[in-house]
C-alpha cells in the first residue's frame, strides 16, 4: 500500500556525477564492480556513479512538487520514432506541501537527445591494436541531438493533492484525475497541449502561472479517496474507478462532456482497491486489485460481475497490469517486493501463476507491460530501483562465454541475478510510477520525490512491427 509522499518538499536540480555526467578529478580509478542493492553495502565516502555506456539515452527533470502519477501523452509525431532527438508529452498531478498549491501539469520535453549504438560492439577481425580499439568503439557510438532538453510547461489548478492520473488513450487530451479530497474528476487539456505544440521556447522557469480551469465532470460518489483508475482501450470514454474503502465504479460516456457513473458500486474486495485495468481484447471485461491480496476479474455483462477471484500474493497487491501484446498475461505487483504473472487461461485450474520474481525487497510501486515487446515489463519499488525484465530469456552459460571472448574482457557482472533480468536503472530517490513511451521503443518515464527521469537502455533491443516501420 506504500504509495503517498509525506511532506513533500520541492524538487531541486542536481549537478553530481551520478547520473554519468563525467569528473575531471585525476584520481587513481579502481576497477568497475557492479552494485547489488539490499547486498552490497556504501562505506563511508564511496558513492555510486552510473554508467553512462548503459543508456542510449539518459535525462532528469522536474516540474516543482514531487509527483505521484503521471501519464504519457499519445501525440502526433509519429506512430513509432526511432530517432533522435526526441519529444514527449505528458501529463501529471502534483503532491504539494498545501492542497491549495497543487496543480496538474501538462508538459512536454523536446530536444531529447541520445546514441545510437550497437549491442554487441563487432571487434571480429584484425588483430588490433587498444588504439584501434578505442577508436572502433567510438566510432560505434552515434550522438544523435545536442544540448540539452527543453521543458516547456503549463498548470491547471487541482483541488487536493493528485493521487492518480490518466489521459484516455483514443483522446489523449481527456484526463482523469483521483485526489485526495476523495472526487475524481474529468479535464480537457486540448487547449494547453496545443499551445505547447505550438512553442517551442523553454518555459521551465517562471512558469508558475497556474489557470482556473473548470473540469468537465466531477463525480464524488465514492466514500473515501482512491488510486484505482482506468479507461477502457477498447471503448471511449468508458472508465472505472476504486476506493480505499472497497468500491468499485464504472462510468459510461453519455456525450463528450457527461458520464453516467453508476449508483450501484462493484464490490468483491474486502479492503482498499489498489489497480484497475482493462481488458485490452473484451469490452466489458477489467481486473481490480487489493490490500486483501486478492486480483478479481470482473465482466459487467453478467448478472453477477465477479468472475473469477484470484489469490495473488502473501501481501498487499499494489499494482497490476493487462499485457495487450499477450491478452493473457496479468502482471501484478505487491507489498512484499514480488511480482507475478499470471496466465488467466489457468485462472479455473487453481494456479495461474507462471512466474514470480522476489529480486526487489521492498514493496513494488508501479509494473507495466512493453507495448513493443509481448515479454518485457518494467518495475519500480521501493528500494529506489526501476528495473526491466524479460521473460523469454534463460541463462546460456555458452552465449555468455562468447559475449565475454567477444568483448575481449571480463564481465564482472553478479552471478546470482534472474536470467531475466536486463536492467537496473538507479540513481532517483521514492519511485513511484513508469510508463514506457508506446511511440519510442525502448523509451521508459519514470517519476519519484526528486523528479522524473527519461531513460532509453542500451541493451533494451525492439523489434519494430513491420506494417508500421
Amino acid at each position: 500500500m506504500v504509495r503517498s509522499l509525506k511532506n513533500p518538499k520541492k524538487a531541486k536540480r542536481k549537478h553530481k556525477a551520478k547520473k554519468g555526467e563525467g569528473s575531471s578529478d585525476s584520481v587513481p580509478s579502481l576497477p568497475a564492480k557492479v552494485w547489488q542493492p539490499g547486498v552490497d553495502k556504501l562505506e563511508e565516502g564511496e558513492e555510486l556513479q552510473c554508467d553512462a555506456s548503459a543508456y542510449n539515452s539518459l535525462h532528469a527533470f522536474h516540474i516543482g512538487w514531487p509527483c505521484l502519477s503521471f501519464d504519457v501523452l499519445r501525440d502526433s509525431l509519429g506512430l513509432v520514432r526511432t530517432e533522435f532527438p526526441h519529444s514527449v508529452y505528458c501529463v501529471a498531478g502534483t503532491q504539494a506541501e498545501k492542497s491549495s498549491w497543487n496543480s496538474i501539469g501538462i508538459f512536454k520535453l523536446s530536444n531529447i537527445s541520445g546514441k545510437r549504438r550497437d549491442l554487441v560492439p563487432d571487434k571480429t577481425g584484425d588483430e588490433n591494436s587498444d588504439m584501434d580499439s578505442d577508436s572502433s568503439d567510438s566510432d560505434e557510438e552515434e550522438e544523435a541531438g545536442s544540448g540539452t532538453p527543453v521543458l516547456q510547461l503549463h498548470k491547471v489548478f487541482h483541488e487536493g493533492c493528485v493521487n492518480r492520473i490518466r489521459a484516455m488513450t483514443q483522446n489523449p487530451h481527456i484526463v482523469a484525475s483521483w485526489g485526495d479530497t476523495g472526487h475524481v474528476q474529468v479535464w480537457d487539456i486540448s487547449s494547453h497541449i496545443n499551445a505547447l505544440a505550438e512553442s517551442e521556447s523553454d518555459l521551465s522557469h517562471g512558469a508558475s502561472a497556474v489557470s482556473n480551469q473548470a473540469p468537465l465532470f466531477k463525480f464524488g460518489g465514492h466514500k473515501d479517496e482512491g488510486y484505482a483508475i482506468d479507461w477502457s482501450p477498447r471503448v471511449p470514454g468508458k472508465l472505472v474507478s476504486g476506493d480505499c474503502r472497497n468500491c468499485i465504479h464504472l462510468w459510461e460516456p453519455t456525450s463528450g462532456a457527461t458520464w453516467n457513473v453508476g449508483a450501484k458500486s462493484y464490490i468483491g474486495h474486502t479492503a482498499s482497491v489498489e489497480d484497475l485495468q482493462w481488458s485490452p481484447t473484451e469490452d466489458t471485461v477489467f481486473a481490480s486489485c487489493s490490500v486483501d491480496r486478492n486480483i478479481i476479474i470482473w465482466d459487467t455483462r453478467m448478472d453477477n460481475p465477479l468472475a473469477a477471484t484470484i489469490t495473488a500474493h502473501k501481501a498487499d497487491v499494489n499494482v497490476i497490469s493487462w499485457n495487450k501484446l499477450a491478452s493473457c498475461m496479468l502482471a501484478s505487483g505487491s507489498d512484499d517486493g514480488t511480482f507475478s504473472i499470471q496466465d488467466l487461461r489457468m485462472v479455473k485450474d487453481g494456479d495461474s501463476v507462471v512466474a514470480h520474481f522476489d529480486y526487489h525487497k521492498h514493496p513494488i510501486t508501479s509494473v507495466e507491460w512493453s507495448p513493443h515487446e509481448a515479454s518485457t515489463l518494467a518495475a519500480s519499488s521501493s528500494d529506489n530501483q526501476l528495473t526491466i525484465w524479460d521473460l523469454s530469456l534463460e541463462r546460456d552459460e555458452e552465449e555468455e562465454a562468447e559475449f565475454k571472448t567477444k568483448m575481449k574482457e571480463q564481465v564482472n557482472a553478479p552471478t546470482d541475478l534472474p536470467p531475466q533480468l536486463l536492467f537496473v536503472h538507479q540513481g532517483q530517490k521514492d519511485l513511484k510510477e513508469l510508463h514506457w513511451h508506446s511511440q519510442i521503443p525502448g523509451m521508459v518515464v519514470s517519476t519519484a520525490a526528486d523528479g522524473f527521469n527519461i531513460l532509453m537502455p542500451s541493451n533494451i533491443e525492439n523489434a519494430i512491427p513491420a506494417n508500421v516501420a
